[in-house]
């Protein structure tokens, strides 16, 4: 694509720098003339602004991100079409002052644990927000994870994104070429199927890579590295850097387990995880910590600021004690010395009556529950038969989701607490819903909507064709056709019959056979044909047609035409003079059996007599007798 560096798009946008340029689009640092900032456009390659598949694909990214709202996630400020000047589509996003992940990881290689999860936490946190809205990123690596000069973490790119709002049309092929296969899950590289696991899995891969300084499967070819995600485990990363703690290499194994289902199902399932691990790894500090959010600098200025501000209120007061007597003075430090010592008292009674209530009737004499959604009934058992808990299963739901015979979800759910031998009830997934279209041909529209809403579906759009076997006014064909299986409230389009198409059929009487079958079967019509003498109509064209044609006929309805034999009759020609052979053979060509009688000596003989005598009329297949001589 040319550099469109100093056009002006859509009237508003003036190009000042290309900043990169992929397959699909380039980007460029602008200046929002209407609002005077500095933005970044994406706008698509020209070549492909004809695709609608790319165009589409190019929308949905923005509508992707704009549905979003988050710190972490690069936001979207407007999308269009350039109408004046050069043809562009593009899409206009905050500018992020700053270097790829990438860069970062090129640059100082392997990082520790800690490090490591500050960079990591931002994303995870940014894509648990993406999750929860329904929306699926697909193509996490470090090019598309960007880092401002003030610290700050963002996604961006999501071009490949998937939700139940923004439709689907990837295919295979087209997610494995447009996204990145070093972290591509295996199911992606399979089935082209993905869900927020997929992404787990991905940022298992980005974990990795962040702790050893590069990507657990190298090849010669894309395809290579495809096959080794599909048929290995992701090593664990303490095999290429012994000081990592086997933690780490836990959850890394889990985000990349190649069975979806054995992973942390969402981006906030695994923020909970990385939380816990910070805390071991750190445990001075209570929470993730968010560095690369809130810049350090400005929190340790404001503790400083508050720190001052006390002293210099605290000043006085220590100023106005030293102006008591000495007896003051010892009275107070003893009153001060008794009332500490009572509050400690209590506080040491009341810590002690709280704890053996916690241990003996609170929580404390309770059981942590594990989470087992998305196990099987028989896995859960194994998972809370050691902590003298049993399970029961109290109910099945469909789900698009959770396989057929996977936990939905449990009572308690992870992390409740049961007394020993408690009972967790279990909620089983019944796989995907399908309802089977019935059938809907012969009956009335009305009659099609109340079986189509009693089978759980709506009805759609209605159309009408022409259909001989069904009645004008009744529902012939549906779409999606009968015995197809769909999701529970999808449409089915009826299609109305019109009964059958009536078209002009010309009369053909005393025209040729072969005319008449030709036009007629050309027509849609069937036709019959029988045969019949006729003094007056030529052999071969017809003598009478039903329907006559007068009238328009439905199509494809039979019409049978009689077609002429020629005469009933046959005149006995005149073969004197002839010799037998010859007499023989034009006789039977008139469709005549010949008698010969033999009489006389002469060598070659001729016809000399006649019977019937020559100009009798007689029926075909009559016998002739002639005599030679």
């Amino acid at each position: 694509m040319a550099d469109l560096t100093g056009e002006l798009i859509d009237g508003r946008y003036q190009l000042q720098k290309l900043l990169a340029a992929g397959g699909m689009a380039s980007i460029y640092a602008a200046l929002d003339t209407r609002l005077d900032r500095r933005v970044a456009v994406k706008i698509m390659h020209s070549h492909l602004a004809n695709d609608e598949d790319f165009v589409n694909r190019f929308i949905r990214e923005a509508k992707a991100t704009a549905s979003l709202s988050h710190p972490n996630i690069v936001a979207i400020q407007d999308q269009g079409w350039n109408e004046g000047g050069a043809p562009a589509v593009f899409i206009v996003m905050e500018l992020i002052d700053g270097f790829t992940l990438r860069e970062l990881i090129n640059e100082r290689g392997a990082l520790a644990p800690i490090e490591a999860l500050r960079f990591l936490s931002p994303v995870v946190s940014a894509l648990a927000a993406a999750h929860k809205a329904g929306i699926i990123h697909r193509d996490i690596k470090p090019e598309n994870i960007l880092i401002s000069t003030d610290g700050r973490v963002k996604i961006a790119d999501f071009g490949l994104a998937r939700g139940s709002e923004l439709g689907s049309t990837m295919t295979v092929e087209s997610s494995v070429i447009l996204g990145s296969v070093s972290y591509l899950s295996p199911e992606q590289v399979q089935r082209g199927i993905s869900d927020s696991r997929s992404d787990i899995y991905s940022l298992g891969i980005l974990f990795f890579e962040l702790l050893t300084g590069e990507r657990p499967f190298a090849a010669d070819s894309p395809i290579q590295i495809a096959y080794k995600h599909v048929n290995e485990r992701v090593p664990a990363p303490s095999s290429l850097k012994s000081s990592i703690p086997a933690s780490v290499d836990q959850v890394v194994a889990k985000a990349t387990d190649p069975n979806p289902d054995k992973r942390f199902r969402d981006a906030s399932e695994l923020q909970l995880a990385l939380q816990s691990l910070s805390q071991a790894l750190d445990p001075a500090k209570r929470q993730l910590s968010l560095e690369l959010d809130i810049p350090v600098n400005t929190i340790l200025k404001s503790s400083k600021k508050a720190r001052k501000t006390r002293e210099k209120t605290e000043a006085p007061m220590a100023k106005e004690k030293t102006s008591t007597t000495a007896q003051l003075k010892r009275k107070r430090k003893l009153s001060r010395r008794v009332k500490r010592n009572r509050v400690i008292a209590i506080l040491i009674i009341l810590g002690a009556l709280c704890f053996g209530w916690y241990t003996q009737f609170g929580p404390g004499s309770q059981i942590g529950i594990p989470s087992v959604v998305g196990m099987s009934q028989s896995d859960a058992v194994a998972a809370l038969s050691p902590l003298k808990l049993s399970v029961k299963v109290t109910g099945q739901e469909f789900s698009e989701d959770v396989p057929k015979g996977a936990i939905i979800s449990s009572n308690p759910g992870g992390g409740g607490h049961l007394g020993a031998g408690g009972v967790v009830l279990l909620t089983i997934s019944k796989g995907p819903e399908r309802i089977t279209v019935p059938i809907l041909a012969g009956l009335t529209p009305d009659a099609a909507a109340a079986a189509l809403t009693q089978a759980g579906l709506k009805v759609g759009s209605s159309s009408e064709n022409f259909d001989p076997s069904v009645a004008a006014g009744l529902i012939s064909d549906s779409n999606p056709t009968v015995g197809t299986e769909v999701r529970r409230n999808s449409l089915v389009n009826l299609i109305v019959s019109k009964g059958a198409q009536q078209v002009s059929a010309n009369s053909y009487v005393g025209l040729t056979s072969d005319q008449a079958l030709n036009e007629l079967n050309s027509a849609g019509f069937i036709v019959k044909s029988t045969y019949g003498f006729s003094e007056k109509v030529p052999a071969g064209s017809i003598i009478s047609q039903t329907p006559d044609g007068s009238t328009p006929i439905a199509k494809g309805s039979t019409i049978t035409l009689v077609i002429s034999k020629g005469p009933s009759g046959i005149y006995v020609p005149n073969v004197f003079s002839l010799t037998a052979a010859q007499a023989t053979q034009t006789l039977e060509n008139m469709g005549l059996k010949v008698k010969i009688h033999k009489i006389g000596s002469a060598k070659v003989k001729k016809v000399t007599h006649v019977v019937p005598v020559v100009g009798t009329k007689v029926p075909v297949g009559s016998t002739i007798t002639i005599t030679v001589s």
